[in-house]
């Protein structure tokens, strides 16, 4: 092994010694630490790349749309060395930033080959290492004299003789998630020695006897727990334990373990006030709340939208569909455990998805408004909570007098600011080309024979075939629909709805 050479330059699996560690200059430290010197890394690649502090920040979490002031307090008590707590409405994004924190968290590490906690091999011959990081049991045992336990001491170890191997941590080892409910008893997280494989395989140091728990997995990385309110008190002290001593003692016997992780917890509102306090002042908490910004929004649609198999959706359209469900977080609240969820970020992301299906079941390759509108009461009501058939049906009501209402105003405000974006944009507000594009449109629109005329080269309707560009540059719709088909939808919905007027105070940003 090279002297000095960091983890992430040598192949995982490679083989070395404890000496052979020593001799590199590699040590030991806290996961929080390893996190830490990787957010520092990240950041002074992205801001020498030219990234200001507020993209260098979001881009530590690629897979999440928030606010810059949660991305700056979240990234300072990683920094700090805390453990963290998410909190906020249901769909928020809260599992979707635990699960960017992980894929943040540098993976490769060097454990001692065979151990099944992923001890330090530097814990086993290195004393001052051993006091920070105390080995497990079965190694203790495995490298004691005799494998005595009680004659275990790091400074007697012959450190060519610990095998190390260079590990990627993941599920299982470095890593464990735990869902949060009142089934989740305390030795789900402290594990046990399994005394019928200990009495088969007679072997107390071998680590088939032992059934590792969550705390024992999340051993040097990271673990998640979602919904941490709803875990049992008692459940939620044998945590408190491991964030408190690094260590945990599995059922059915007396000796520790080590659970050296930095924790990532989740809560809903509702949930908060079940979380202890002692356990709750060992979390740093961050609240993770519905995005305020339409444009926030709309990227979550993107980045969420982004592996889903929907077809094509319009601009217009998909804009409007958000601000839809912006309309409902304004006038209802989070807490309604019924309808909490209605205005979730999931269900954000779902209306696209139910608008291209509903399109598709009709015959049509490009949805319409009436498409958008049963896909936004199919995703809204898709997120109601069935307590009972009479409430469900009352609050399918409810979401459909409100889709009914606000719809309309949204398309409006969606193509007005689609119109004020090309008008401004490439149009540079010329008046007499927006209004040759208007009348190239309408020929278009109602000729389809004209319109075919539009895959032909030529110099014909040269304005429309200018908007249909700049529609493809910001659209991207697939090849077989074509700009210019898409274009065409787009034209349609502006002139049902914008009357292609720009006014002055246009914000993308704007309430309805």
């Amino acid at each position: 092994m090279a002297a000095a050479a960091r983890p992430e330059s040598i192949p995982v699996g490679s083989r070395a010694s404890a000496q052979d560690l020593r001799a590199a200059g590699e040590v030991a430290v806290r996961s929080a630490e390893r996190l830490r010197a990787r957010i520092l890394e990240r950041l002074s690649a992205s801001q020498k790349a030219g990234a200001a502090r507020t993209e260098a920040l979001a881009a530590l979490f690629p897979h999440t749309v928030l606010p810059a002031q949660t991305y700056e307090d979240l990234t300072a008590a990683l920094l700090s060395g805390a453990h963290v707590l998410f909190f906020g409405p249901s769909g928020a994004g809260k599992t979707s930033l635990a699960k960017d924190l992980w894929e943040l968290f540098p993976k490769e590490a060097w454990a001692v080959q065979g151990c099944p906690v992923l001890d330090h091999p530097l814990s086993i011959v290195d004393p001052d290492t051993a006091d920070r990081f105390p080995p497990c049991p079965i190694c203790r045992r495995r490298f004691a004299p005799e494998h005595d336990a009680t004659r275990f001491d790091p400074r007697s170890i012959d450190a060519s003789a610990v095998p190390a191997e260079l590990v990627r941590l993941h599920e299982g080892f470095g890593f464990a998630r735990l869902q949060g409910s009142s089934e989740v008893f305390p030795d789900h997280l402290t594990g046990n020695i399994n005394l019928r494989r200990l009495e088969e395989i007679g072997d107390p140091m071998s680590p088939l006897v032992l059934e590792p728990g969550k705390l024992l997995q999340a051993n040097r990385g990271m673990l998640l727990v979602d919904e941490i309110g709803k875990l049992p008190l008692g459940t939620q002290n044998v945590l408190l334990q491991a964030l408190q001593e690094g260590t945990v003692t599995p059922a059915k016997t007396r000796e520790s373990f080590p659970a050296e992780f930095l924790a990532v917890c989740t809560s809903n509102l509702s949930d908060l006030d079940n979380i202890n306090d002692p356990l709750s002042d060992r979390l740093s908490s961050l609240h993770v709340g519905y995005n305020r910004h339409h444009a926030d929004n709309r990227r979550i649609v993107t980045v969420g939208g982004g592996d889903r198999p929907f077809g094509f959706v319009p601009e217009i359209l998909t804009d409007a569909g958000i601000r839809v469900i912006e309309a409902w977080r304004l006038r209802n609240s989070d807490d309604n455990p019924d309808i909490g969820e209605v205005g979730s970020n999931r269900t954000l992301i779902d209306v696209a998805a139910r608008t291209s299906a509903i399109a598709l079941l009709q015959g049509r390759s490009i949805p319409n408004p009436d498409d958008l509108k049963c896909g936004l009461i199919h995703a809204m009501r898709g997120r109601i909570r069935a307590r009972s058939g009479e409430s469900f049906q009352q609050n399918e009501k409810r979401v459909a007098e409100f889709v009914g209402q606000y719809l309309e105003p949204a398309l409006k405000r969606s193509a007005g600011v689609y119109w004020c974006r090309f008008f401004r944009g490439p149009l540079k507000e010329r008046d007499p080309d927006a209004q040759s594009l208007i009348g190239e449109g309408r020929r278009l629109t109602s000729d389809p024979k004209l319109a075919a005329q539009l895959h032909n080269e030529g110099e014909l309707f040269p304005q429309f075939r200018g908007f249909a560009a700049w529609v493809g540059s910001i659209e991207h719709p697939p090849a077989s629909l074509g700009n210019h088909a898409v274009a065409l939808e787009e034209f349609r919905l502006l002139e049902q709805f914008s009357l292609f007027s720009c006014p002055e105070g246009v914000d993308d940003d704007a309430s309805l």
